[in-house]
């Protein structure tokens, strides 16, 4: 048995679907226990892309058990839209379920979560306009709708009443937007109810039973340490906790029933949104990676910001979540970009001149530090040889690459993604018996 929490290290973004689905294939469950549908993963097999938002990656695996638990905040109406998607593709969803405690995202989240981007203009912080934000405020205001109260129509719609003349009272008179009834909200939130009536559970009492019986749990991360709300790059951060304890925090799983914790380090950085990027490239060599990694949006297609990869960043992360292992996808992009040099920051230098390990705290310090890199010749993959398949086989260059990323952060890179599809990795180690 063994119980995996798999995490995103950089801003998001950072292939984490891939490894979620090669590691889904040993595992009994696959937990989604933070964020919401403001995620997106890209999966590729068999040939066929898959992008999934709220449904962990383990779908793709038929009898494997998918939890949606109470950390996430559930949006029906995108969750209906991607059952329907993976439905036509083929997909079983018979082992869905969904969290009775999971907090609702409603019309009103999604509005108020676009005023509230328009009224700050250009310090906006760059969310999906998705009402996480908002759906969050009232988690924590303790004034939040759950899919629990979505099964019981008189609780829905009593809570619903009070919620909707609330909301009425902000979108009307503070933004001058118009407010909703209960009635439009109403009739499809509870035909939504009834298509999902089936997969809802007590999801904490089963994943801790599954742990008690012995079975491998794999719980998928959603963002990335740097868009944590408390570790993250605030206030350009999430409404949730993307690190390892909040997957944990979000399932009703105990710190101790924890046996590994994988980081995603994308071989170069990218991020969506704004703030600070002290790494970024804004020139050909960022238009290069943006385009070899096609690094647009999976919710938005917005196209994301890329730069060198920061091991400060990285080493960061490591610290915050505990990780014991890093899964680096990516090596590929860079091969294809014909960069001749490829650079790592390795340190930050700070105004004064000294140059630290540390992240630091604050956006204006983040905003001040020059990143120190080191250089190391690009390689590429001889196509005669196809897709490496060991380490070994790897380029000499990608190998020196991942073991200074190794030998600054203290952490083994345990796996190398080297191309799209779910077979393009290269293990250096096994998570689940």
């Amino acid at each position: 048995m063994s119980v995996v929490v798999v995490m995103g290290a950089q801003w998001g973004d950072e292939g984490k679907g891939k490894f979620v689905d090669l590691l889904a294939s040993k595992a009994d469950l696959v937990v989604r226990a933070t964020g919401g549908s403001n995620a997106g993963h890209t999966v590729w097999a068999n040939g066929q892309q898959y992008k999934l938002h709220q449904i962990p990656s383990g779908v793709l695996y038929k009898g494997t058990l998918c939890v949606i638990g109470n950390g996430v905040v559930l949006d029906p109406e995108k969750l209906m839209e991607e059952m329907d998607y993976l439905e036509a593709k083929g997909v079983d969803l018979s082992g869905l379920r969904i969290s009775a405690g999971a907090h609702l995202v409603l019309p009103y989240h999604v509005r108020l979560d676009g005023a509230e981007e328009d009224r700050k203009g250009a310090n906006k912080i760059g969310t999906t306009r998705r009402g996480i934000g908002p759906a969050y405020m009232d988690k924590y205001a303790r004034t939040g709708i759950r899919v629990v109260d979505l099964m019981d129509r008189d609780e829905f719609l009593s809570k619903l009443t009070a919620q909707v003349e609330a909301k009425n009272e902000l979108l009307t008179k503070i933004y001058g937007l118009p407010g909703f009834t209960v009635e439009e909200i109403a009739e499809p939130y509870l035909a939504y109810a009834e298509r999902i009536r089936p997969y809802v559970a007590n999801t904490v009492e089963l994943l801790n039973d599954a742990i008690d019986a012995g079975k491998n749990i794999l719980f998928e991360g959603a963002q990335g340490t740097l868009l944590d709300v408390d570790f993250g790059t605030y206030p350009y951060v999430t409404s949730s906790h993307p690190i390892a304890a909040g997957s944990i925090i979000g399932a009703g799983v105990g710190p101790t029933r924890v046996d590994r914790v994988v980081g995603i380090v994308k071989a170069y950085t990218s991020r969506v949104g704004e703030g600070p990027f002290p790494t970024e490239l804004l020139d050909e060599a960022g238009s290069r990676i943006r385009e070899a990694g096609h690094e647009y949006g999976t919710t938005t297609g917005r196209p994301r910001r890329v730069g060198w990869l920061d091991l400060v960043m990285v080493r960061y992360a490591c610290r915050v979540s505990g990780i014991t292992d890093l899964a680096v996808p990516h090596l590929d992009t860079l091969a294809k970009t014909g960069i001749e040099r490829i650079k790592v920051c390795v340190g930050y230098r700070l105004p004064d001149g000294t140059v630290t390990r540390e992240f630091p705290v604050g956006l204006k310090a983040l905003a001040q530090v020059t990143p120190v890199y080191e250089e190391f010749p690009n390689w590429s993959f001889d196509p005669a040889k196809g897709t490496p398949r060991q380490y070994e086989d790897l380029p000499e260059g990608a190998r020196r690459y991942v073991e200074c990323i190794e030998e600054f952060t203290g952490v083994p890179v345990s796996i190398l993604g080297v191309g799209s599809e779910r077979s393009d990795a290269i293990y250096r180690t096994s998570f689940f018996s």
